[in-house]
């Protein structure tokens, strides 16, 4: 089958273009390297010709109150090209619990992209992931200083990167689900405490705090962001990624 990956040149993105081209498909890679840009439209027309499915790995620039209109505006701008394409199946990635937290401007905005495509008519896959592995320390340092990281008790279920590659190409390759798939890693910290694994591991010297009100996920109420029953459980342990 041939695929169009829109952010095929991301994180995520460029491990699935890998994975589907090894798997014998022809995986395209567009982003706005190669011409293509969501908010205007310009060379979607080109990047879907011909594609039997579209994969939509892009991500808003911003995670505030400016995010749902990147979501907006680059989902009807990919949907009016997917049905002009008559593209067969439109996949896109989103987050576990995405809409239990509707207090979080980006959390908001990923939701309006998946109620966007449920109700866009076309064939489609969600696959919805936990915290990504490769992201924890970002999260470190949204509250950290010099000496301390302060961190809340907020459960985490870290997944590496390629695992939800992984997830991603299988369901691409597969039928539409018309519906949603959850993955997430083997394992759940509490986030203060997976700050001090990952510190420990890397030699840092700085504290930990537990505070309930620090960086973005003091804004998750108990477990919404770990996975629950039905769930696809990747192999990839945190620790083992981390070492």
């Amino acid at each position: 089958m041939k695929f169009a990956i829109i952010g095929g040149t991301g994180l995520i993105g460029s491990q699935v273009v890998r994975n589907l081209n090894e798997a014998g498909h022809e995986a395209v890679p567009h982003s706005p390297s190669t011409g293509v840009d969501l908010l205007t439209g310009q060379g979607l027309d080109a990047a879907l010709d011909g594609a039997d499915v579209v994969v939509n790995l892009t991500n808003s620039p911003t995670f505030d109150d400016a995010s749902p209109t990147f979501f907006r505006t680059s989902m009807d701008n990919l949907v009016a090209a997917a049905k002009k394409a008559s593209t067969g199946h439109f996949v896109i990635l989103s987050i576990v619990g995405v809409d239990q937290v509707p207090q979080l401007d980006y959390y908001r905005a990923k939701t309006l992209q998946e109620d966007i495509l449920k109700e866009s008519g076309l064939p489609y896959s969600i696959v919805r992931a936990t915290q990504f592995m490769e992201f924890v320390d970002a999260v470190l340092s949204w509250t950290a200083d010099e000496t301390t990281v302060r961190l809340p008790s907020t459960p985490i279920q870290p997944i590496a990167a390629a695992d939800v590659a992984a997830a991603v190409s299988e369901v691409s390759a597969g039928k539409p689900l018309n519906g949603t798939l959850d993955v997430g890693g083997p394992d759940v910290y509490p986030l203060d405490e997976l700050g001090r694994i990952t510190l420990s591991v890397k030699g840092d010297t700085r504290s930990v705090t537990t505070d309930e009100t620090a960086g973005m996920f003091s804004a998750v109420s108990g477990d919404v962001l770990t996975t629950r029953e039905g769930a696809r459980i990747a192999a990839t342990r945190y620790l083992d990624w981390l070492k």
